[in-house]
């Protein structure tokens, strides 16, 4: 394997689950028993997010979402980049694929990009490519050993969403987050046993409506300087929303599509990770 491809396995090393020392060969987590020893259940998971690392940012009718406003502004990001390409994962995860399966790892953590399933949210039609996409590297990853792990959203919603009525400010975001699960599910959910529906909450939460640092850029003083915003109400406001967002897509999981795996698995549905403050 040529060096250059080699670094570009290192993006599956942000492990999801453990971060451990391991006595394996220092290029691949496949040895012996003798050399590495794990149960053979053992998940050895990698991450990754959909903004940070699929780019193609309007390809095959993906839609607009916050991240790709928000780093398009002038001074939001100090180097000016963006996801606009990233490490291009919407195009060259069969190498990345192969790369996960040449270390040996056995799960693979990713999240959609809501925006490339629902351009538009409830309010357009359902992107058939991007279904296809998402079909394909599931396929892809169960056929080389790895198990998906399937985060909904990470940080990430449709701009339409947010300019139509402001997001996880308003309660109608819950209908259209559970369209969108519901959704999923139904594509995906015959083989993905495990779900997230959303990656850090919290941070979302504090650095998108208490910092401002996040979309949508909302605070205010003397906590952050943005344009519009009440650093010490909408907070709560957008964690009330995705706290039944998430509660309205597990229900939706285990009434409807649990029963895809309950004959040989315990199928699960997480929210990572949203901790209750008591004043």
């Amino acid at each position: 394997m040529e060096l250059s491809l080699l670094l570009r396995a290192f993006f599956v090393f942000k492990t999801c689950f453990s971060i451990l020392m391991v006595s394996c060969d220092p290029t691949s987590l496949k040895g012996s028993a003798d050399s590495c020893p794990f149960p053979s259940n053992f998940l050895f998971g990698t991450a990754s997010s959909s903004y940070q690392f699929e780019g193609a940012v309007l390809s095959d009718g993906k839609g607009i979402n916050n991240w790709d406003v928000f780093t398009h502004k002038p001074g939001k990001i100090e180097d000016g980049s963006n996801g606009d390409v990233a490490v291009d994962h919407y195009h060259r995860y069969p190498e990345d694929v192969d790369l996960m399966d040449y270390i040996g790892v056995n799960t693979y953590r990713f999240s959609i990009s809501w925006a490339r399933i629902l351009p538009n949210g409830r309010f357009g039609n359902v992107n058939r490519a991007g279904i296809k996409h998402y079909n394909t590297l599931i396929n892809t990853l169960l056929r080389k050993g790895i198990q998906p792990f399937v985060t909904l959203t990470h940080y990430d919603i449709p701009q339409e969403l947010e300019d139509i009525y402001g997001s996880w400010l308003n309660s109608k975001v819950q209908e259209d987050f559970k369209y969108y699960a519901d959704i999923c599910f139904r594509f995906f959910g015959d083989r993905v046993k495990y779900w997230v529906t959303f990656n850090e909450p919290n941070v979302v939460v504090i650095r998108g409506y208490r910092s401002g640092i996040y979309p949508p850029s909302r605070c205010s003083k003397p906590f952050g300087n943005c344009s519009s915003g009440d650093s010490e109400k909408e907070p709560f406001i957008a964690a009330h929303n995705m706290i039944l967002s998430h509660a309205a897509a597990a229900d939706i999981y285990r009434t409807k599509y649990q029963v895809y795996n309950s004959m040989s698995s315990h199928p699960r549905i997480y929210c990572l990770r949203m901790i209750s403050v008591t004043f």
